[in-house]
């Protein structure tokens, strides 16, 4: 049998490998409509993580695995479950086709391209988000943790008001083991837009999995939920689960928490 919370980080696993792969984030420096983005990629459990009741048969993590077109992705993929545009300042046509064509690298696969693209950006426009942003998510999929939070960090500072730039902060700060900064991170998106449902869910996966929070994780997937068109099944079962949770020892907690 595996526990809730092997099956949830099974499931997370299978959505963002159906969804993110290495989408840029954004049409522009300041468009930013790549929905796709905002999941936990999830990593193998650790000991660290509290440990669950023992609950749902190998069958639910096996059909979690094999169902990438979900309703969770369908929510992140929809109008409303997109951060919201915020003006700002126009970029010269040049900076705006060098970093085009870094995103068409990008999605193109040709990572060492776009990179190179992205950090020339950084350089000579170091007070746009968007190449930072770009530059951030690429590292972070290269597992460089460390240089990932420096230039999502720069892209929070330079455009404040973009919620998925906080998003992609707060996944990169779990990631780190930097939980509450990454709650913090989470949290500024939902301020800046709270009609954003990605960060709604992976605040709400944060505080179940690593803060052992249930109180809060319950309320934070009822919020998600309610932006979920046609509701999403698993995230539903999720709560099911962690209302029937027996009580944890919090030995772990504060260790989480620090």
């Amino acid at each position: 049998m595996q526990s809730v919370d092997v099956c949830r980080r099974v499931a997370l696993a299978a959505l963002c490998a159906a969804v993110a792969g290495c989408a840029s984030l954004g049409e522009s420096f300041n468009g930013l409509q790549a929905s796709v983005l905002g999941t936990h990629s999830a990593p193998a459990p650790s000991p660290a993580t509290p440990a669950s009741a023992a609950a749902s048969a190998p069958s639910r993590a096996a059909s979690a695995a094999q169902a990438p077109a979900t309703a969770a992705a369908a929510a992140l993929a929809a109008p409303s479950a997109e951060p919201a545009t915020l003006e700002e300042p126009p970029v010269d046509a040049a900076a705006q086709r060098t970093f085009d064509d870094a995103r068409r690298a990008l999605r193109a696969g040709r990572t060492a391209d776009a990179e190179r693209a992205f950090k020339a950006l950084t350089v000579s426009h170091p007070e746009l988000g968007g190449a930072h942003a770009n530059l951030g998510l690429i590292y972070r999929q290269a597992g460089k943790g460390a240089q990932a939070i420096g230039e999502l960090e720069k892209a929070v500072v330079a455009s404040p008001r973009q919620p998925i730039f906080f998003n992609q902060l707060g996944i990169a700060y779990r990631e780190n083991g930097q939980f509450a900064k990454a709650r913090e991170a989470y949290e500024r998106a939902i301020a800046i837009d709270p009609h954003y449902a990605a960060p709604l869910l992976n605040l709400g996966i944060l505080n179940d999995l690593y803060l052992w929070d249930g109180k809060r994780a319950l309320e934070l997937y009822a919020r998600y939920l309610a932006l979920a068109p046609g509701g999403d099944t698993t995230v539903t079962k999720w709560v099911a689960d962690l209302k029937n949770r027996k009580p944890q020892h919090a030995l772990l907690t504060k260790k989480e928490k620090e």
